[in-house]
């Protein structure tokens, strides 16, 4: 956390603050995506649906892919 108890996070390159280390369900929301059809990676690493509720870490760089549709 920075001093001021703010968590950062760069998500799809541009920073994001939290009141505390949200999982990857509470940043989705918070980003008003939903949770099906998106993929996530933090720090480079793809993230298991089955390990969503885990916190993200602090000053993690996460990426949002979200389907498309189309050919």
């Amino acid at each position: 956390m920075g001093a001021d108890g703010i968590v950062e996070l760069t998500v799809n390159g541009e920073v994001v603050t939290f009141d505390r280390e949200p999982d990857v369900a509470g940043l989705l929301a918070r980003l008003d995506l939903p949770e099906r059809g998106v993929a996530v990676a933090i720090d480079g690493v793809v993230r298991p649906r089955s390990r969503w509720d885990e916190p993200i870490g602090r000053y993690a760089v996460v990426d949002v892919l979200t389907a498309v549709q189309g050919g």
